[in-house]
């Protein structure tokens, strides 16, 4: 523990960021206390250590924000910005964030405990992609000319056409797992679109929104079109959800949240993108290789500690390769090295905070009271910090809570399958539906797996790889429409549709 703190110490005293101790929200491109004076402590989940103070804001925070992004939006020079100023203003926001890879990377894996390599490579390198991506979406929204058949009074003559316009002030409020590319997700379409923001990032991990609204100033940005309010879900969130001055809300989060938000949205009338929970399922056939799948399957839960959404959770073999898959699974989860996101060989960093590993515990505890076998980890890491040993259970049942529910950690299901109909009933036996993989070189039945799988998006001999032109979502309770793609920068405008009568 004694070398987690010193690497941890060493990465703070260079991040002048941090010298401030206590930070503002950012609203109209100034740092504003917030109006309750309330702070909550950030917590490096490593060392356990308070790395800093965020705003505990209220709903006057909220109201603010809100004010200011909706007189940027009607009233400031982003209202005259052309399509190619407001993707010159991204791409130049996408290398400031590249230039700021070591600092932005260093400030998430202090506040989430993430490997630094993987938020060096996601956090910094592929959202930098994604914005230039969607900077060039800035230019290419368009509408179409219609022919009409419009037959009063007779003989008249109508040109007829739709234009997308941007939909307006946009609340996003993120997770702590992804927090700079989540909240990129949604802050990019919607500045390529012509949109302001209010963004509230988890109050676990805002450290790298509020860095992410300087670098808007610094790109050019005006003040207003990027605003940060920090704080609780249940607070901040909430005022944020229900505020009537909000046109579009996007969240990305547990389902129970998302519902809830969604109801507030409905009682506004507001556009809303959600994109929730999931219990992925990962499906071998026969003829899949034992050892690549047992690794490749291994791949997909413990990445990120296994918070991510897409997580494949639910592993399922066919019975004749199941103890071979498991064997090697097994072995690639022993293999990992658990330690500091800021040692270059770790490979399993911890949960991101105390609140989340007891939850994660609980969910291994309750599955071993219910019968469930450990075949690997199902323990505490290290004594100190909130690190979970990478677990995987097998004998498991569909009714315990570990099948059922997102678990949103470092653990898995196996449970094995005698043909595809069993297959595909045990996949989609969930009430989720965002991601699934398919591991087999049959690419026959890989292709009549496919249609059958009820999920977002299915993956092939791999797991949890995006693209920005890929969209991602949901279906059943995983969520309601897209983000990245043509599909998110179109969610963020209006159809607009003209008559004119010649």
């Amino acid at each position: 523990m004694e070398d987690f703190k010193a690497l941890a110490l060493k990465e703070r005293q260079q991040l002048q960021f941090l010298a401030r101790g206590r930070h503002g929200n950012f609203i109209n491109g100034q740092t504003v206390a917030p109006s309750s004076g309330a702070y909550v402590a950030v917590v490096d989940p490593a060392t356990e250590e308070v790395v800093c103070e965020a705003p505990d804001s209220d709903a006057h925070d909220v109201d603010a924000a809100v004010t200011n992004a909706r007189q940027a939006f009607e009233n400031s020079a982003w209202t005259r910005a052309r399509p190619a100023d407001r993707e010159r203003l991204l791409t130049q926001l996408a290398c400031l964030i590249e230039q700021h890879g070591d600092e932005l990377s260093a400030l998430e894996t202090l506040q989430s405990g993430k490997v630094r390599t993987l938020a060096r490579m996601v956090e910094v390198g592929a959202v930098s992609e994604f914005v230039r991506y969607m900077a060039g979406w800035a230019t290419k929204l368009e509408g179409q000319t219609l022919d009409n058949s419009i037959p009063f009074p007779p003989g008249a003559k109508y040109f007829t056409y739709t234009k997308r316009e941007a939909v307006g002030v946009v609340g996003a409020i993120v997770p702590w797992n992804f927090p700079l590319s989540i909240a990129l997700w949604k802050v990019a379409p919607a500045l390529a679109a012509g949109c302001t923001v209010v963004l509230k990032p988890s109050e676990e991990t805002p450290l790298t929104a509020l860095r992410l609204a300087e670098l808007a100033i610094e790109a050019g940005f005006p003040p207003g079109v990027l605003n940060v309010v920090c704080g609780r879900g249940e607070t901040t969130g909430a005022a944020l959800s229900a505020h009537p001055g909000i046109n579009k809300l996007s969240f990305t989060g547990s389902t129970s949240v998302g519902k809830a938000i969604g109801k507030a949205s409905v009682d506004n009338m507001t556009r809303f993108t959600l994109e929730l929970g999931g219990k992925s399922p990962a499906i071998v056939l026969e003829d899949s290789d034992p050892k690549f799948a047992g690794h490749g399957t291994a791949n997909g839960i413990f990445l990120n500690q296994g918070q991510v959404c897409t997580s494949g959770s639910r592993i399922y073999v066919h019975r004749k390769i199941f103890d071979d898959v498991v064997e090697n699974f097994v072995n690639a989860a022993r293999s990992l090295k658990i330690g500091s996101g800021f040692d270059p060989q770790t490979q399993l960093g911890p949960v991101v905070s105390k609140r989340h590993f007891e939850r994660v515990m609980g969910f291994i505890d309750g599955a071993r009271e219910e019968g469930a076998y450990v075949a690997t980890g199902g323990k505490r890491a290290i004594d100190a910090g909130y690190f979970i040993q990478p677990t995987l259970f097998t004998n498991v049942k569909p009714h315990m809570r570990v099948v059922r529910e997102e678990v949103f950690g470092p653990v898995a299901i196996a449970v094995p399958f005698d043909d595809l109909e069993e297959a595909v009933s045990l996949a989609n036996d969930t009430p989720y539906g965002l991601g699934a993989s398919i591991w087999s070189q049959n690419i026959s039945q890989v292709h009549r797996l496919i249609p059958r799988l009820q999920a977002g998006m299915v993956w092939v001999n791999t797991n949890n790889m995006l693209d920005p032109a890929l969209p991602l979502g949901g279906f059943k309770q995983s969520g309601y429409g897209r983000d990245l793609g043509r599909a998110s920068v179109e969610s963020y405008t209006e159809v607009k549709s003209v008559c004119i009568a010649l």
